[in-house]
């Protein structure tokens, strides 16, 4: 199989996943920038790809497939990492119910996605405008979270800025969430005709 340049960016992406971990909780001075540009690197390698792909038409079913599931683990792996740096009290509840909501609105999107894919009609749940301004929202606010993680006394009003962008991006996770909802709906209660799919699909 033949690998492009774009695919390349997609996999050197989910390479630096690993990679944010560990500088996250290495205990060297400035820890917590070095996390934050290794995630901010893996960010801008998401825009990349999806624009070579585009301007140098260097498409490919492996790249299509990989991209979204790239994304996807770089935003929970995050997640993950905060929630479990950000214990006790009502912050550390509403970090975790937050991170929860956007975790479980990916998985049920990317389900809603496949399915209709398999019934010839996912362009019905196309990525919408409110989907994209979370998506930019989700990711300023993990920047200011990875770079303040530590919260001491100058940082905290920074780190608040970021939780207070976390929540507003969980709040448009479920409207965006439904808006694919809505779209998908008549499919969904058998109302709307569809093209026949034979065989089935394994749970995985």
């Amino acid at each position: 199989m033949h690998i492009n340049l774009p695919t390349w960016l997609t996999l050197f992406r989910v390479a630096l996943l690993p990679v944010m971990v560990v500088v996250f909780y290495l205990p060297f001075r400035g820890h917590n920038f070095t996390a934050a540009v290794v995630f901010v690197l893996a960010a801008i390698t998401d825009w990349f790809d999806g624009y070579l792909a585009r301007r140098l038409n260097m498409t490919s079913a492996f790249g299509a497939f990989l991209d979204p599931v790239a994304d996807k683990l770089m935003v929970a792996v995050t997640l993950f990492l905060l929630v479990e740096s950000h214990r006790g009290g009502w912050p550390g509840i509403v970090m975790a119910v937050t991170a929860a909501i956007i975790v479980g609105r990916e998985i049920s999107v990317s389900a809603l996605r496949e399915w209709m894919a398999e019934l010839g009609m996912r362009a019905t749940v196309r990525v919408a405008f409110i989907g994209k301004l979370k998506t930019v929202m989700q990711m300023v606010a993990l920047v200011v979270l990875i770079l303040q993680h530590e919260k001491d006394a100058e940082a905290l009003r920074l780190y608040h800025i970021g939780e207070a962008l976390l929540v507003l991006a969980g709040i448009l996770t479920i409207w965006s969430g439904l808006y694919y909802l809505v779209a998908a709906w008549p499919y969904l209660r058998g109302d709307a005709p569809h093209t026949a799919v034979s065989g089935t699909k394994s749970d995985d």
